[in-house]
């Protein structure tokens, strides 16, 4: 992943909603204190410090060694350049991926790779978007379906999303759940955001004038599913705390 999207991602990290839905994640974890998780997809390592602070043993994982490089630069934590096919981890508590499974071309195989790196009673939690169900206020909705469809179209795995719960089924995790936090941005903040899922300079320049007078609006589901490792009986839960 190119360092060029750093800025985009720490956007997106700091939008109105961002924040809480991080921390619901850690919720669903559920985690003892001290207890070893894989982010994997990391980025710049935003969330393996927030779970340090929580009290994990978190471990960033990223495909891209520049992405390491840059975590190890802003965090003091255990970052590793590994593939989410074959992580460089074992017996982990935690498995966290936010908005990574529609970056790859088997999101099943990822997630039969994070059953294999969780221990017994371990949690998994999924987050991300589908990428159809951008919703955006543009006086041309038919060229704003286009946009949405033409960038769906450049995503590996753009409905990864709506499969989550039948990856994690498939592959064996029991107590599946999901759950829909919808994200609403109205402030001109997010005009990058929507600005890079497409070329088309007129498009841009309504969704500017937009933003200038306070009538900009995104709308943007984002999906969260969690499970659990059956432990070596077949019987759910965490270990005991």
């Amino acid at each position: 992943m190119s360092t060029s999207l750093i800025p985009i991602l720490d956007l997106a990290d700091s939008l109105p909603g961002a924040p809480e839905l991080r921390a619901r994640t850690y919720e669903l974890l559920d985690l003892p204190e001290g207890a070893p998780v894989v982010d994997v997809g990391c980025g710049t390592g935003r969330a393996v410090d927030e779970l340090a602070a929580l009290g994990a043993g978190p471990i960033g994982v990223d495909v891209s060694p520049q992405m390491i490089e840059a975590a190890k630069a802003r965090w003091p934590h255990d970052f590793r350049v590994g593939d989410a096919y074959d992580l460089p981890v074992r017996d982990v508590l935690g498995y966290r991926a936010d908005k990574v499974l529609h970056a790859l071309d088997d999101p099943a195989r990822a997630v039969a790779e994070a059953y294999r790196v969780l221990a017994p009673g371990g949690r998994i939690v999924l987050v991300g978007q589908d990428w159809d169900t951008f919703v955006i206020a543009s006086d041309d909705p038919s060229r704003t379906r286009q946009v949405v469809h033409d960038r769906a179209d450049a995503i590996a795995t753009p409905h990864a999303a709506r499969h989550y719960r039948n990856y994690l089924l498939d592959n064996g995790f029991q107590d599946v759940a999901v759950e829909v936090h919808t994200m609403v941005w109205t402030d001109p903040a997010v005009l990058p955001v929507i600005g890079n899922l497409t070329d088309d300079q007129d498009w841009q320049a309504e969704q500017a004038e937009r933003a200038r007078t306070g009538r900009l609006f995104l709308a943007l589901p984002m999906f969260v599913a969690s499970a659990t490792r059956p432990d070596e009986s077949g019987v759910s839960g965490v270990p005991a705390r």
